[in-house]
């Protein structure tokens, strides 16, 4: 007959003990780390009946013609709602607005930025810079990329809000994310996007700039900071 000896040792014991301890306190401090709190600046209002069908000498033309994100089994829980709309005026190029919305951002579902799903529309992106736009008593930083395809030639100019961040990349959104989930809170996220059918960048930007303008001057205070956390 044998006997467990290591089952009989203290220090045996002791070891099981702590290490049973350690992974206690894991499982607890994992449990209380998953993130409970929503942050939602939306709400449950309407993304279009907060954003006006005139904007400065833009008006509402139509709801298609845009690049959306693919439609993948992920959309509708990527997205509490999503806005298309083409805006059209006499003397200026058609503005094509996109705004996504999502209650909840975890490190699993994240909106979309253009990055992905142009290039999965068929877009090649070039030119990507950061090109800062200014807004009554604040300043937005936006990504201007020109996405060219066989048939067209689009320039975009986006931002994204994370509850309280604007990150200007993938990378910090994810950040923004992880942060906000570390401390226990489920921050609602935006895109909005704005573009124009043009090769000539300067003037697609030109105009996609005084679009924005006028969108944000179009819009009351707390709709501003929905969609631009430092906008007033």
């Amino acid at each position: 007959m044998t006997t467990d000896r290591a089952h009989d040792d203290p220090v045996f014991s002791r070891r099981q003990a702590i290490l049973g301890g350690a992974f206690l306190l894991t499982a607890g401090t994992a449990v209380a780390r998953v993130p409970h709190h929503h942050i939602d600046l939306l709400g449950d209002r309407k993304i279009d009946k907060l954003i006006p069908q005139k904007i400065g000498e833009w008006e509402f033309y139509s709801k298609s013609g845009l690049v959306v994100p693919p439609a993948d089994q992920l959309k509708d829980a990527l997205y509490s709602q999503l806005m298309t709309r083409v805006y059209v005026a006499a003397d200026a190029l058609p503005i094509m607005l996109l705004i996504a919305q999502s209650g909840g951002q975890t490190g699993v579902l994240q909106v979309h930025r253009p990055e992905y799903c142009y290039p999965a529309s068929g877009f090649t992106l070039m030119e990507r810079t950061v090109l800062p736009i200014a807004l009554p008593g604040s300043r937005l930083e936006a990504t201007a990329i020109t996405a060219n395809a066989d048939d067209r030639t689009e320039q975009l100019l986006y931002w994204t809000r994370v509850g309280e961040d604007m990150p200007l990349t993938w990378a910090r959104q994810r950040w923004s994310v992880a942060r906000a989930n570390l401390k226990g809170d489920v921050p609602d996220a935006v895109l909005v996007r704005v573009s124009a059918l043009t090769p000539d960048r300067e003037a697609g930007v030109a105009a996609l700039t005084r679009f924005v303008q006028a969108m944000f001057a179009a819009v009351p205070p707390d709709v501003r900071r929905f969609l631009d956390i430092a906008a007033r």
